[in-house]
């Protein structure tokens, strides 16, 4: 596979050295696993996170060097594993960047206040890590701000999409007769979308496409895309890992499985700590940066329903804008 992973990251644009630098990783993740027996694709998740643990010993955890583990294995279809890298390395910005924003809106000394005597975990450490730290910087934020403070700040696009991203989705939006005409629509592409992941075998994001799947998301139109009703549009968020959710019957592991964040889900399926609901915010900051590029301007977002305030989802309210109903 060493020349599909190659070929495969030229069309990705990327430079020869970056690409040895890559192989070089994949090989040594691979000599890690031959050397206890395994081939990369016997090898179970323990291994994968024991080799990580080695490179962070080393402190050869690099994100170039995990990111291109990560591409290897989405490309050979190596799922389990996949999934694993994204939860790890998607924690990375998220709370260096809320700092950030924090001292933009309350200022340095409060951003000191709150984020004083934290060392972040070493880049590839278990998600298990993290929601210690999270909830002592929800605690200490809410001490010094009030609560539509603490919203402002968590209610923010933390993982950076571009406006790009949606270019296509606004022409279409410009185009529609109405707005619930433009989520139909929607909804009805994004169905398409995920046939086609399904078919080919491959993760939508860190999404196993399954018929099942595929039939609760059909079922559903505020899943992903959106219902409006009245001023307002409602959107249901896609569970983290849906093919479990679906099969999950305990309330606790389904709430797991519908939570997408890295940096307090396992405080889900071990049941502490207690992490305050208003950090969900953060996720309607996310699922809203779709609805700010149609609407060509920020919307306001309301949280309904997510698995911190003990629901089995997470709900969004998107309000329409003055003027922009059609």
């Amino acid at each position: 596979m060493e020349n599909e992973f190659r070929a495969h990251l030229e069309g990705r644009g990327i430079e020869k050295e970056a690409i040895d630098f890559a192989l070089d990783s994949v090989r040594g993740f691979e000599k890690f696993l031959e050397s206890r027996g395994m081939s990369f694709h016997s090898a179970d998740l323990k291994a994968l996170k024991d080799y990580i643990a080695v490179l962070v010993k080393q402190a050869e955890n690099s994100w170039e060097r995990l990111v291109a583990i990560a591409r290897y294995c989405n490309l050979v279809k190596k799922n389990e594993f996949y999934v694993y890298f994204t939860s790890i390395l998607g924690a990375r910005n998220v709370l260096p960047d809320m700092g950030n924003r924090l001292a933009a809106i309350a200022g340095e000394e409060i951003r000191s206040q709150v984020f004083q005597g934290f060392k972040l975990p070493p880049l590839g450490s278990p998600q298990e890590v993290y929601p210690r730290i999270t909830k002592k910087i929800l605690e200490r934020m809410e001490a010094h701000l009030s609560t539509d403070m603490c919203k402002e700040v968590l209610t923010w696009n933390y993982h950076k999409v571009p406006a790009e991203a949606f270019k296509e989705k606004k022409e279409r939006f410009a185009n529609a007769v109405s707005i619930d005409a433009y989520l139909k629509a929607e909804h009805e592409r994004f169905i398409g979308e995920l046939e086609k992941f399904m078919k080919e075998g491959r993760l939508w994001f860190e999404q196993e496409i399954t018929p099942k799947v595929l039939e609760f998301v059909r079922d559903n139109q505020e899943i992903c895309t959106g219902v409006r009703r009245g001023g307002k549009i409602y959107v249901t968020k896609m569970p983290y890992d849906p093919k479990q959710y679906l099969k999950e019957e305990d309330a606790t592991l389904k709430a797991y499985y519908a939570c997408h964040c890295p940096l307090v889900r396992s405080a889900i399926r071990e049941g502490h700590p207690k992490i305050s609901a208003i950090f969900c915010h953060c996720s309607g900051g996310y699922e809203k940066v779709h609805f700010d590029v149609i609407f060509d301007e920020p919307v306001e977002v309301e949280l309904l329903e997510s698995v911190l305030k003990g629901d089995l989802r997470c709900r969004f309210a998107n309000k329409v804008p003055n003027g922009k109903m059609k």
